[in-house]
């Protein structure tokens, strides 16, 4: 009897905790943060990250994490302009997240089963599908990875293409000597001065390091990827409201591409659009912003900042940018991509 009344305590303390728990985290206490602070802290790049993110001459941040940040800042706060960078190494830029130091990290960081499940930490979506490559230079002769045994390589420390290298490198049998750096920068540099034979990173990272050294010609990415690596924001998973939010911004963006709604033509498809689709999307019907907390014009809001998500990645990294990288995996599903957006209703 002692045993079942025991039993029955334990089940009820439980589902009140696991009550309290959840009530807690639907509290929203990051967007009443950020809406008291009246600003969005955003975790980037260390600032030399070309397409990703970087702080020009006159001070001002410019890439595709940084147009990120403002959409979401533009969803919370109305304006995407209220919003302080914090560029972060990726060594430090999970902690960061955890301990408050940001409310958002929108950096290059690969959501994967370690982060996900020990760090507290959650992807709202991916924002970018990238695959871990090598660059080498031409002169060097080689025409595929499998060539690489002995070479040492360039590599970000404590990253994920750290540890995607040594499982590599085992599986085909071959030794490497790694030259790890904590930053692309001192990587980049590092390949440039002849400090390793070759750079691995994503293809992204690998394109912006190209088209920064100059003499494109010089340098080829070997034909090899070896991972598939789905970047996204990262929030903390102990606040699902914000969570939503960040997601769902993300999403507007990508819907706004797949509906024909750009940044120049917002306001005008807004005022004249009949499609239901459309109107829920713009504040014109339902109450979307005010089920996440925000106004009903939160994705209006977005997507007048930065524009739809094809317009973002064109202007960071496709064909608008030095980069020229291929959307490929970052077409919307509709044009042999993987980007789509669940439905609005």
């Amino acid at each position: 009897m002692l045993g079942n009344l025991r039993n029955k305590w334990t089940l009820a303390a439980g589902c009140m905790l696991a009550a309290v728990t959840a009530a807690s985290a639907d509290n929203g206490d990051t967007q009443k943060a950020i809406k008291a602070r009246g600003a969005l802290n955003c975790g980037v790049s260390s600032g030399v990250q070309t397409g990703m993110s970087t702080l020009d001459s006159a001070a001002k941040w410019n890439g595709f994490e940084v147009d990120f940040c403002r959409a979401v800042a533009a969803a919370v706060l109305g304006d995407a302009e209220k919003i302080k960078f914090v560029p972060l190494e990726i060594k430090t830029a999970f902690a960061t997240l955890q301990s408050g130091g940001i409310d958002l990290l929108a950096r290059t960081a690969t959501h994967t089963f370690v982060r996900d499940i020990e760090l507290n930490v959650a992807w709202p979506g991916a924002y970018l599908y990238d695959s871990q490559g090598f660059l080498a230079k031409k002169s060097l002769g080689v025409k595929s990875a499998k060539e690489l045994d002995g070479a040492s390589i360039c590599v970000s420390a404590g990253s994920n293409y750290e540890l995607n290298l040594a499982d590599y490198f085992r599986k085909n049998g071959l030794k490497f000597t790694p030259v790890t750096a904590n930053s692309r920068d001192q990587n980049e540099k590092n390949l440039e001065t002849g400090r390793c034979d070759v750079y691995a990173n994503v293809l992204s990272a690998l394109a912006g390091a190209v088209s920064k050294m100059g003499k494109a010609d010089e340098w080829v990415v070997l034909p090899e990827l070896i991972s598939m690596e789905p970047i996204g924001p990262v929030v903390r998973k102990d606040d699902s409201r914000f969570r939503d939010v960040v997601g769902w911004t993300l999403n507007a963006l990508i819907a706004a591409e797949e509906l024909g709604i750009t940044q120049a033509n917002v306001e005008q498809i807004k005022s004249s659009s009949t499609s239901p689709e459309v109107q829920r999307l713009l504040g014109v019907t339902g109450d979307f912003g005010v089920k996440l907390g925000l106004g009903n014009d939160w994705a209006l809001n977005a997507i007048k900042a930065v524009g739809n998500y094809g317009e973002m990645f064109e202007r960071n990294l496709g064909s608008k940018s030095p980069i020229k990288l291929d959307r490929g995996l970052n077409n919307l599903w509709n044009n042999k991509g993987l980007m789509s957006s669940p439905l609005l209703r």
